[in-house]
């Protein structure tokens, strides 16, 4: 140090220190500001203070707690939307780059599928739609199975066919599961509430890519949907279904 300036060997000290040891980073994991595979603390006590608002406002726009207990696989379906949602927007950033106009064209392409779901409820009559879980875990898997950089080799439109395809072929199935699922509801009110909560748990739950990345956001949603599977009722027989939504999914877009 001369006259209280780092000389040239700090700088080239420190250049040599910090580089030592590099993360490697990827297109599925590209946090480069993240030292290690965590989520930071400030991340966290916001996150919880989210949480502690959004169980808040549920409880006193939605009911008690107690009254969501028919609807857990609601619950359990909001949460996983959200996780698809982000992944599939990571996706279209991935594929076609990252631009206003990409992103604004795969919420348009959710959305689309969730009306489309609701539409098809609307008109069709789906017996055993609890069936519909194993066309989802295809779709899931599906996702999962085809490499992101597999689909970047193909030209313009077929990538774009295959990345509709895989991205909203879950959303779909899991609407129409959804739309059929609220349709049988007794309250509304209580049933959207707990969706609802599910979504905000799922939207909290897109942080845990900070520590596996983006693509094991499909494995977090298929075990979502399996617990949604689990807790849907085996008998339903409402005293006042509710009517279909339209803008409702597997969770609020």
């Amino acid at each position: 140090m001369r006259g209280g300036y780092p000389s040239w060997r700090n700088y080239f000290d420190i250049i040599v220190v910090s580089a030592a040891k590099p993360e490697f980073f990827t297109d599925d994991h590209p946090f480069v500001y993240l030292k290690t595979r965590s989520i930071p603390a400030i991340y966290l006590l916001t996150l919880l203070f989210i949480l502690i608002v959004s169980f808040a406002a549920v409880r006193v726009v939605g009911g008690g707690l107690s009254g969501m207990r028919s609807y857990v696989d609601l619950f359990f379906m909001g949460a996983a939307f959200l996780l698809l949602e982000t992944k599939n927007i990571v996706q279209f950033a991935l594929l076609f780059g990252t631009t206003w106009l990409v992103n604004a064209l795969a919420f348009v392409g959710i959305l689309l599928a969730v009306l489309g779901a609701v539409e098809l409820t609307k008109r069709v009559r789906i017996r055993h739609s609890e069936r519909l879980y194993v066309v989802l875990f295809l779709a899931l898997a599906g996702a999962w199975i085809v490499p992101p950089e597999s689909v970047l080799r193909l030209a313009l439109a077929p990538r774009l066919a295959v990345a509709i395809s895989i991205a909203f072929a879950p959303i779909f199935v899991a609407n129409v599961i959804f739309a059929d699922r609220f349709r049988e509801s007794a309250s509304s009110t209580v049933a959207f509430g707990t969706n609802l909560l599910g979504a905000m748990v799922g939207g909290l739950m897109e942080y845990t890519a900070l520590i596996v990345g983006y693509r094991a956001l499909l494995i977090l949603a298929a075990i979502l949907y399996l617990g949604a599977l689990l807790f849907r009722p085996r008998s339903a027989a409402p005293e006042q279904p509710a009517p279909a939504v339209v803008g409702a999914g597997a969770g609020p877009a």
